[in-house]
């Protein structure tokens, strides 16, 4: 499905269910935010998008702690969890999706290449973090993989 039309329905269901949505990107670098703000109309939806690429970017905008980054490392289930959480806290948004990872080319340390964390947080609902592998598909695929993968979270989340 291309992602235009997933971002549609997303929205969509936000805007009936009256939820605002928020995101938290590393290895995206705002795609997800870029892909739902594509579709005319998404302001009355989209609240924010927080681009944390860096590990102080997730510290200073998201409060994510450095002691849990640097324990856990930016690319993991904990630290994506606390990255959607902060962006809850940090905005009008009912409902946040968060994503960091590995885009390549190649591995970092043990982590391999196409190892993407997610987490969606959300006003009155447990927060679910999730690890998917897409292997070594080059950067552009990763991040693409992991903006439709986000984009399906959201979706699942509102209907």
């Amino acid at each position: 499905m291309d992602h235009l039309k997933l971002s549609g329905e997303v929205l969509a269901n936000a805007r009936a269910r009256g939820v605002k949505i928020a995101t938290a990107e590393s290895c995206t670098g705002g795609l997800i935010g870029g892909a739902l703000t594509e579709v005319p109309g998404s302001s009355d939806v989209f609240d924010r998008g927080f681009i944390t690429y860096s590990n102080e970017a997730k510290t200073d905008l998201l409060g994510v702690d450095a002691r849990i980054l640097k324990k856990a490392g930016a690319v993991s289930e904990r630290v994506a969890t606390l990255m959607a959480e902060g962006a809850l806290r940090n905005s009008n948004a009912g409902l946040c999706v968060a994503v960091t990872g590995i885009a390549g080319p190649g591995a970092a340390g043990p982590k391999p290449e196409g190892l993407v964390c997610f987490a969606l947080a959300g006003t009155g609902r447990e927060t679910v973090g999730e690890t998917v592998e897409f292997g070594a598909l080059g950067r552009h695929e990763v991040r693409q993989a992991t903006v439709t993968h986000a984009l399906k979270l959201l979706n699942q989340a509102l209907i």
